[in-house]
């Protein structure tokens, strides 16, 4: 006897969509350590924030502007690390530690050519970096201001991008074997180091000098070398249970095919996140040119709003490590069922988180200490990328989709280049040729996330990203 059209419908929607209880419970014990890790990081940043504005607007808006460079940084290392990543996953869903050892390998080369670019561009052009952030309307010397607080955290935070970078490598590589525990707890370690740090180094306790930024910087530091120390120090003591860290530094050699393989398939990514951080620091920079008002608004906004992202971009990390691992098996039906039932998560995941949001986003920024001015702009902007987090959630998925089956230059044209050909050029239009209310005008700039969005479901459903890239007859060098 047939079943009913509709329930026939249904069992279908629930079988791509939703899925059973052995798939939640994958997802959440995968994603969950990494919610916490991210959501304690975005509170203390909260915090510490909240700290500084407490020493001043002018300090705090000095901090936010230094921290969009090193956010640059970060977002450049993780494209430097995605490529690796991509075969770190695969080469771990197929059961061969030796190329999962290789591509982390890989990942410390990366980070070093990385690393030198950034210290030498900061150091020799920090001051210019920060006062393309500083040309909207407001009083000079709050101007110089902000401009001298942002390099003194600046030139202290550059100590910090070495460690933060080794976490990174060593995190990721721990992600991709679907461990996320280890990670949160030195993250967790992390932060609460920072958070100390920062009430005794901010405001002088304990009988140390307050150091007002240079205190928050020294801070993070501390806090990126104590999770490094953490992470480094327990995976190589337990090198039977993480076996890529088993002769790791006994050779940096790389066999020729694999490093080719990643250069062709992580470049694009290294760009793309280099292109797409900095196309986001464009468009913060072109807001800005609307007041100074406006670079104070969107600090507490983006403080606020990760605070409430870390679900949708942990549900990116979970594409990545299940999508690629399903890949790596050579099961790609089950890779494709995977990608969009845990869209279809994120979406309902974001619905309620942005919903809270929402109705929230006035209360938040009366923990401030600023203008009644800055407080409605923050309140406005929080309430529109609330409205906007569906969306992005479903551009995300897409994204790491794609990446996870190494369609790498694929994942350029979805995301750098259409921020680049439409997100920059539509904001750039209306901050300049047209005298729209900030308000108004963030609203349509972020109207861009839905045509992402649909383009990136669009890619999803052709299903060609899906291949498998390490079957390799062998990958032997003299270790």
């Amino acid at each position: 006897m047939k079943q009913p059209v509709s329930t026939g419908a249904v069992n279908r929607f629930k079988d791509v969509f939703i899925g059973d209880r052995k798939f939640y419970h994958a997802v959440f014990v995968l994603v969950l350590p990494i919610i916490v890790q991210n959501a304690i990081t975005h509170f203390v940043n909260l915090l510490d924030n909240i700290m500084i504005g407490q020493v001043g607007t002018t300090q705090m808006s000095g901090v936010a502007i230094a921290n969009q460079l090193i956010f640059v940084f970060n977002l450049t290392v993780f494209g430097g690390l995605s490529g690796a990543g991509i075969f770190g996953a695969q080469f771990f869903g197929a059961g061969d530690h030796k190329g999962l050892r290789y591509t982390v390998r890989f990942k410390i080369w990366t980070v070093i050519v990385v690393l030198s670019v950034a210290v030498a561009l900061f150091l020799t052009r920090g001051d210019q970096l920060i006062s393309l952030y500083l040309t909207g309307d407001g009083d000079a010397a709050e101007r110089a201001a902000m401009l001298e607080y942002g390099r003194r955290y600046l030139n202290i935070m550059l100590w910090g991008l070495l460690p933060f970078s080794l976490s990174q490598v060593y995190s990721g590589t721990l992600r991709e074997m679907g461990e996320t525990m280890l990670p949160m707890k030195a993250g967790v370690a992390g932060v609460f180091t920072n958070l100390c740090m920062n009430y005794v180094l901010i405001f002088g306790k304990l009988g140390l000098p307050a150091l007002g930024v240079e205190g928050a910087a020294i801070a993070t530091v501390l806090a990126r070398l104590v999770e490094l120390c953490i992470i480094v120090i327990y995976v190589h003591r337990n090198s039977e249970r993480f076996p890529f860290a088993k002769g790791l530094f006994s050779s940096f050699t790389i066999p020729k095919v694999l490093t080719f393989d990643i250069i062709r398939k992580g470049s694009p990514l290294l760009v793309n996140e280099f292109l797409w951080s900095l196309g986001m620091s464009t468009i913060t920079q072109l807001f800005s040119t609307r007041g100074l008002n406006v670079v104070s608004a969107i600090n507490i906004t983006s403080t606020i709003t990760n605070l409430f992202n870390v679900v949708l971009f942990s549900m990116g990390a979970a594409v990545a490590v299940m999508v690629g691992q399903a890949l790596g098996a050579n099961d790609i039906p089950r890779a494709k069922q995977y990608s969009w039932r845990l869209m279809f998560v994120s979406v309902c995941t974001c619905i309620a988180v942005g919903s809270v949001l929402a109705v929230l986003a006035p209360l938040f920024t009366h923990i401030y200490k600023t203008t009644d001015d800055v407080r409605l702009l923050a309140t406005r902007f929080m309430q529109t990328n609330a409205f906007y987090m569906v969306f992005t959630a479903v551009a995300n998925c897409s994204y790491f989709t794609i990446r996870s089956g190494g369609k790498t230059y694929v994942t350029v044209l979805f995301d750098s280049v259409y921020t680049w050909a439409i997100f920059v050029p539509l904001t750039y239009v209306l901050t300049h040729f047209t005298s729209l209310n900030i308000l108004v005008l963030y609203l349509l700039c972020y109207s861009a996330e839905i045509i992402k969005c649909i383009i990136g479901v669009i890619v999803v459903r052709t299903g060609f990203w899906a291949q498998n890239m390490v079957q390799y007859n062998e990958l032997e060098v003299k270790e």
